[in-house]
């Protein structure tokens, strides 16, 4: 018909992710009983088979929940501290720390995802990893995405010094794979069916903890068996901003969530609902107020609540909507810090999940390995890849994120929930590292403003705003509206008409009036949105 992706809706749920076997055995999930927790938890596990990449269970994130038996939004952070014998002001250079063994941040992921079945679960966790076992045991042939990250990656990783196992878990043993091939992973599979037995403390005070610790003190690493032991993900409040009668929910510091909901409080004064959808005057607007908010977010970054509400407050937003609107060119840095980093589109990758349930229930996940493989280093026999997040804090120690042990990780992942007049309406999240709360903000001005259904919401072009005036605008933007932000100052680049660049988004639509769930995956990705 019209080349678009099809609207999927029900009234039974809804799984947006990022792979459509992930998101079917979250639907499976639903289709048993079991509530958006349970879900979550399957699809996330399942993601770790299909998308290994991306997240796994040695990886960290955030979830934001809709608890309907409590009439309200909680946030679990699963990103532990820093561990306890990190080695603060070993480098120099923030590169050095990279891909290497002591960029592993405590995993959380793992003890996330089982506290969400806990807290406010209905099913076992057997039933909730049954999904995910079978594929890592059964295998699934590999798409285009696949090939196309898992073999970037291997060339990324083949001087790694333990990319051996790495190229035997993923790549066959030849460090390269072809579409269509099926990859089995029955070291995760026994990892998993292990974990289900033990529960998470297979991990966090476990055999399979005192493996990884072991394993990653032998090259260099500094995770002990006690900062597994101590891994407690906390329920914790959201923040939260008022978007012309939609209320935004999001993690507070230290996640930079808080960076898109300036931006979103700095838009609503101003009508871009009465400007060209994705015409100049809708875009300089949009990218002015995120790269002002870019720059709040990288100079006070991990605010405390006082300082939160002051870059919230009307007197603030106030004067960062003077300088949208004042016409001069906005430069600054989008990044990590106020020194401009060299752009390196291969270092990221992150998956997110919005899932809602006939009861009630939302939960927008978040989660990575930081960089493709995370630090690509698989502990042997496990199929678990460790993750580099420390890489995403600062070398230097005076840092506002900076290298210490025990301290805290901030993480750019903004994990979202909506409501309106208190009623449940929205779930949504995004990959795509510092890019994550521009896309957003993005898709939900088309959304809110723009009268976009929630698909056409997400697939609609998009920019990605670096370090300086720099931005990457998709080609199905028009020429003259790209040359015409050239002469406003910005510097914008056209990009493929769908590019990777400007995140992966999945987001469920939910009608209070009637129960309809509508699901929106991202044609940037191998996303799909499936209902029970």
């Amino acid at each position: 018909m019209d080349g678009k992706r099809p609207i999927v809706s029900s009234v039974h749920g809804m799984v947006a992710a990022a792979h459509p076997l992930a998101a079917s055995a979250g639907a499976r999930i639903l289709a048993m009983g079991g509530n958006a927790f349970d879900a979550a938890a399957a699809t996330t596990a399942a993601l770790n088979v299909v998308e290994p990449y991306m997240s796994g269970l040695a990886g960290l994130g955030y979830a934001t929940c809709y608890i309907a038996a409590e009439q309200r939004v909680r946030c679990l952070n699963y990103a532990p501290r820093i561990p306890g014998k990190f080695p603060a002001g070993k480098f120099a250079e923030r590169e050095e720390i990279q891909r290497h063994p002591l960029a592993s941040g405590t995993p959380g992921n793992l003890a996330g995802w089982c506290e969400l079945v806990r807290a406010h679960g209905k099913l076992s966790l057997a039933e909730v990893f049954a999904p995910a076992i079978a594929l890592a045991r059964d295998g699934f042939p590999l798409g285009r995405f696949n090939v196309e990250l898992t073999n970037l990656s291997c060339v990324q990783l083949a001087d790694h010094p333990q990319y051996a196992e790495l190229n035997r878990v993923y790549a066959f043993g030849r460090g390269r794979v072809k579409q269509g091939e099926v990859l089995k992973q029955p070291d995760l599979a026994a990892t998993y069916e292990a974990i289900v037995k033990d529960g998470p403390g297979h991990l966090y005070g476990g055999p399979l903890g005192k493996k990884m610790a072991a394993y990653l003190q032998s090259i260099g690493g500094c995770i002990t068996e006690e900062d597994l032991a101590g891994v407690k993900p906390q329920w914790v409040d959201p923040i939260s901003v008022n978007y012309r009668g939609l209320t935004v929910h999001s993690m507070s510091p230290p996640s930079e969530a808080f960076q898109w909901l300036l931006t979103l409080r700095i838009l609503e004064g101003f009508n871009l609902g009465a400007m060209e959808r994705n015409g100049v005057d809708h875009l300089d607007t949009v990218f002015r107020a995120i790269r002002l908010a870019a720059g709040v977010r990288i100079a006070r970054n991990n605010p405390n609540p006082a300082e939160l509400a002051e870059i919230l407050s009307d007197a603030h937003v106030a004067k960062l909507r003077a300088r949208v609107a004042d016409g001069k060119p906005v430069e600054g840095p989008t990044e990590q810090f106020v020194t401009p980093q060299p752009i390196d589109l291969n270092k990221e990758h992150t998956t997110s999940l919005s899932i809602a349930d006939k009861f009630g229930n939302a939960v927008c996940i978040t989660q990575s390995l930081g960089a493709g493989f995370g630090n690509g280093i698989v502990i042997p026999g496990t199929g678990v890849c460790m993750n580099n997040f420390l890489y995403w804090s600062e070398v230097d120690t005076g840092g506002r994120a900076p290298l210490v042990a025990g301290g805290e990780i901030a993480l750019c992942v903004s994990p979202s929930i909506g409501t309106r007049d208190g009623k449940l309406v929205l779930s949504i999240g995004t990959p795509g590292s510092y890019g994550i709360m521009q896309t957003q903000v993005q898709a939900l001005v088309q959304y809110v403003d723009f009268g976009q259904d929630i698909q056409d919401a997400i697939a609609a072009p998009r920019g990605r705003l670096w370090d300086g005036t720099k931005i990457d605008v998709e080609g199905r933007i028009r020429d003259e509206v790209i040359a015409a932000l050239v002469r406003r100052g910005h510097g914008a680049v056209k990009a493929p008409d769908f590019t990777m660049q400007v995140g992966g988004m999945q987001a469920v639509a939910i009608d209070p009036t009637n129960g309809a769930l509508t699901g929106a995956a991202d044609p940037r990705r191998d996303s799909y949105a499936v209902a029970p």
